[in-house]
């Protein structure tokens, strides 16, 4: 004798039986309903008042029907909670994208695939929870409401805290909270958690995302490119037990080392631009050439070369490779590369054609970072709105010497997409950003 429950998620009749399917959190199962088995007002009732979508409780033997299907025969049923609306068809699942994304609920009724990629999403959080840990990462929770918006270049969200009477804004990035915890003395820490930015919404981005940032003590950039590398391949191991894996048109190969190269030389390569064309003298007329327009006023040639980068290049990123050498101007709390202080020792991890990681030499020195933050509100003054305030905390905390660091972010959610072939971030948030009905 077993005892189910679940949701009705069909049900045909023939006569005095009746078949249909249970539903749980582990999968379906089979009913079969024959009136002489649980009475003619048992069956009358389960007849007369039981739908699709309804939550039963169900008692009976197993069996195994001509078709090889195990079934439960039915001796006692309940109506444990009554479903006033009808589900989407059952063959064709919820179809209708919208409804998909409003109310997610009916798709995670509806359709398989959509429960199992974000039963798939929780375990790549685990595997790289797991991963840190037995790393000696020391997980923290640093604030989500910040009074100065910090840690990235974007426009935050804004609030206002009544009994404090001060302006807050949800949190960009937890960057400058984490490193005052490597001044502290906590010298490997990581945190999983959402960030806020109030900007577009595309298949790529959503204004509430997750992302996992980890700072360590003592080593540097080269050394979190090697970690990065070794974490995702375990990830993806462990969540898809193959190391190539399908996203879209493309075969991703997660076994082979990843591709390391500098900002320029991938210009040169993927943009299609020669090294003349790159020149201090000539990059004006090479932007002009390919459509690549900047809005701010004088810029340097290191923005120049990231305006390049961002529109000619990264769509073509498909394996996993690492972009290094960003120009200093667009890194404002990286440190500078020892060899060509024009550039700073970073990295950002692409992966078909999205940025997943970010990653630098954080900048420790105080008179150095004081600075750039200056330069940072000039240009808010200007009409930057995504540029940086100045953190004057964040520069005393720098004063007390904040070790050799190397900070890292990766995008949870587009991790996630790539790991189940999906296209658009919203299909692995549960509950994205809509507009209004």
């Amino acid at each position: 004798m077993y005892e189910i429950a679940g949701r009705l998620v069909s049900l045909r009749g023939h006569g005095k039986t009746m078949f249909g399917h249970i539903q749980d959190a582990s999968g379906t199962i089979q009913i079969y309903v024959r009136q002489d088995a649980i009475g003619d007002h048992p069956f009358e009732q389960f007849d007369q008042f039981v739908d699709v979508g309804d939550i039963l409780w169900i008692q009976g033997h197993s069996f195994r029907t001509k078709m090889g299907e195990i079934s439960i025969k039915v001796s006692e049923f309940a109506l444990l909670s009554k479903s006033l609306h009808p589900l989407p068809e059952k063959f064709h699942g919820l179809t209708d994208v919208e409804t998909k994304y409003r109310q997610r609920y009916l798709d995670l009724i509806s359709n398989p695939e959509s429960r199992e990629r974000f039963i798939k999403r929780s375990r790549i959080i685990r595997e790289m929870r797991t991963y840190l840990d037995t790393h000696g990462f020391l997980e923290v929770e640093t604030p989500m409401l910040h009074p100065i918006p910090g840690g990235a270049a974007a426009r935050p969200f804004m609030t206002h805290h009544n009994t404090l009477d001060m302006e807050l804004y949800l949190r960009i990035a937890p960057e400058l909270y984490l490193k005052r915890l490597i001044v502290g003395g906590l010298e490997r820490v990581y945190e999983i958690n959402r960030c806020f930015r109030n900007e577009g919404v595309s298949t790529k981005h959503n204004p509430e995302f997750t992302t996992v940032e980890m700072y360590v003590a003592h080593h540097d950039y080269h050394w979190i490119m090697d970690f990065t590398q070794a974490m995702i391949q375990q990830i993806v191991k462990a969540v898809s037990d193959q190391m190539v894996v399908p996203f879209g048109d493309y075969q991703i190969d997660f076994g082979k080392p990843f591709e390391r190269m500098a900002m320029r030389d991938a210009v040169i390569r993927y943009g299609g631009i020669s090294q003349e064309e790159l020149a201090e003298n000539t990059i004006d007329a090479t932007m002009k050439k390919n459509k690549v327009r900047l809005d701010k006023k004088n810029a340097s040639w290191g923005e120049k070369l990231y305006a390049l980068f961002d529109e000619l290049v990264e769509s073509k990123l498909i394996q996993p490779i690492f972009i290094t050498h960003f120009p200093v101007e667009v890194s404002p709390l990286a440190k500078r590369d020892p060899e060509n202080p024009d550039f700073v020792s970073r990295f950002e991890m692409f992966i078909a054609g999205m940025e997943l990681a970010n990653a630098f030499n954080e900048l420790n020195d105080p008179f150095d970072q004081a600075e750039r933050f200056k330069q940072q509100a000039a240009a808010k003054d200007a009409g930057d709105v995504e540029a940086h305030h100045y953190d004057a905390d964040y520069i005393t905390a720098l004063e007390y010497a904040m070790p050799p660091t190397v900070g890292y972010g990766l995008g949870i959610d587009r991790l996630t997409m790539l790991l189940t072939n999906t296209t658009s971030i919203k299909d692995v948030i549960l509950f994205p950003a809509l507009k209004k009905k």
